[in-house]
């Protein structure tokens, strides 16, 4: 199908002046408004003004300009409709085969310190949302383009003629997505306000858009269920969307979800770290600046879980790295990169799946959701990072700055185990993890009985609080000699007596980190 008019209109410019130009030079006749025309005609590319072609001026500051039959009759007319052409011959409508047009900046506006309700209402866009719909519904016989990046594949399908309805029907699409996005993020805008203007942080009416991602997902968490993966384009910081595949099989839906898990875990740390994931709890966590040390200390943590598990590293994998991930079977490697003869090493593995992150930044911010029946979940994330200086301590023991490493260390990886979680940590690596037990208890016994021995001496970070002193009994029975906690029981008094009974050094966060 032939392109003899386009309309455009856009507020993101990026490269829409080499676009048009391309389209004069297959002979197509541009119409378009506003700052776009004036920016076209400055860059010498013949436009044809949308006021000339109607008759009729832009209004109320260009409140109305395209809002008119003679634009959405040419957009919507369906070409193999005798009555359509019959109306376009009798109204002096001519056809518009090509709608590029993207909407006015309303999330970036409102996202600006400063931003009043009326600065909000004028970046509402009107008619280019009705004739990115039009063109959209109309994609049999018109060609709709939100997104500047799909401007050199309608320039080569135009030259191929192969812009057929298929890659039409994809860009209307994105079109209504774009569409959507947009008025959802007007309702977010305008249901967080309050009264006298000023915003809540949630919203009455939260929309969120996901986009399917390209990883196909044989199953969910099990055979028998479904599975797909959808990207969050509004979340902040690296996802996992943001990752490259760059060996290995398909990846899977668990791969994700501990792969997810383990690189949450390793971001937290400033110092080189690797951590080994399993069932979305850390099972192994060291610290070193020797990369190949500190992998083969994380996995000698929990050797039995390791087998299987995710390991993720916040610093490029080196090649001693790569020699030593090769001696055990692990589902899944993520780094910020990879060296080159560390990816010739680990080539040798086919289905060991490499992820390649863009980045080993913390998270700042942003949301985290929980799926509940009937509902959603919403939390600001977890992005808290501590800071010795905020903690208290309330045994008559001072800690020693080697234990001040360690409990800072084991109360990073805490924040990532499942509550109710107690972490056993010393010389900079995990000795013992107790995750989703019922009772705080149980978790310090699982924990020690994995460290053994190598407790003694070491220090302990449990998410929440101590109800009662039985977790500081047992960890002390244990050979632990320091405890990291969020203090805050109504039996704290009872809780630190313990301590100062076993000559324990305690510290209170004030912070408590519930992962369920």
């Amino acid at each position: 199908m032939n392109i003899e008019r386009a309309l455009i209109s856009v507020s993101d410019k990026t490269g829409i002046v080499e676009f048009a130009r391309a389209l004069v030079e297959r002979g197509v006749e541009i119409l378009s408004t506003g700052g776009t025309a004036r920016l076209l005609r400055e860059a010498g590319i013949k436009v044809r003004e949308v006021s000339d072609y109607t008759g009729f001026p832009e209004i109320m500051d260009g409140r109305v300009k395209t809002l008119n039959p003679k634009v959405h009759g040419g957009i919507l007319a369906r070409r193999d409709h005798a009555e359509d052409r019959a109306a376009m011959q009798a109204h002096g409508i001519q056809p518009i085969d090509l709608v590029c047009v993207n909407l006015y900046p309303f999330r970036e506006a409102v996202s600006k310190p400063g931003c009043t309700i009326e600065d909000a209402i004028e970046n509402i866009d009107i008619g280019g949302p009705c004739m990115v719909r039009a063109a959209a519904k109309n994609h049999q016989f018109v060609t709709i383009i939100v997104d500047p990046g799909d401007y050199g594949m309608v320039l080569d399908s135009m030259d191929a003629g192969t812009l057929d309805e298929g890659k039409r029907r994809a860009l209307a699409v994105k079109a209504f997505a774009h569409t959507a996005a947009y008025d959802g993020a007007i309702a977010h805008y305008f249901s967080s306000l309050n009264a006298d203007g000023t915003q809540r942080a949630f919203p009455d009416i939260l929309t969120r858009q996901f986009i399917k991602t390209r990883h196909e997902l044989r199953y969910g968490e099990n055979p028998h269920q479904k599975a797909a993966f959808y990207a969050d384009p509004e979340d902040v910081g690296v996802s996992m969307a943001d990752c490259q595949i760059l060996q290995g099989k398909a990846i899977s839906f668990n791969n994700i979800a501990d792969a997810d898990a383990a690189y949450a875990c390793v971001r937290d740390f400033e110092a080189s770290a690797v951590v080994i994931v399993k069932h979305a709890n850390p099972c192994g966590v060291a610290l070193g600046e020797d990369q190949a040390d500190a992998y083969a200390r994380a996995r000698a943590a929990d050797a039995v879980s390791a087998f299987g598990g995710i390991a993720a590293f916040n610093r490029p994998v080196t090649a001693a790295t790569a020699r030593l991930i090769g001696e055990t079977f692990m589902e899944v490697i993520i780094a910020p990169g990879f060296d080159d003869e560390a990816r010739e090493i680990l080539a040798a593995k086919k289905n060991l799946r490499l992820l390649l992150a863009p980045s080993a930044e913390p998270i700042a911010g942003g949301w985290d959701f929980k799926r509940v029946s009937g509902g959603l979940l919403v939390q600001e994330r977890d992005a808290h990072r501590l800071d010795q200086g905020d903690c208290r301590i309330v045994t008559k023991r001072q800690p020693s700055k080697q234990e001040w490493q360690d409990m800072l260390f084991a109360w990073t990886v805490a924040k990532h185990v499942k509550s109710n979680a107690i972490v056993f940590a010393k010389d900079g690596v995990t000795l013992g993890v107790g995750a989703g037990q019922m009772n705080r208890v149980n978790s310090t016994r699982i924990a020690a009985r994995h460290g053994g021995e190598a407790i003694h001496g070491s220090a302990v970070a449990s998410d929440a609080f101590f109800p009662f002193r039985d977790g500081v009994d047992a960890l002390a029975e244990a050979g632990a000699t320091a405890v990291i906690q969020p203090g805050g029981s109504i039996r704290d008094e009872e809780v630190i007596a313990a301590a100062d009974e076993h000559g324990l050094t305690m510290v209170f966060t004030g912070i408590r980190h519930f992962r369920h």
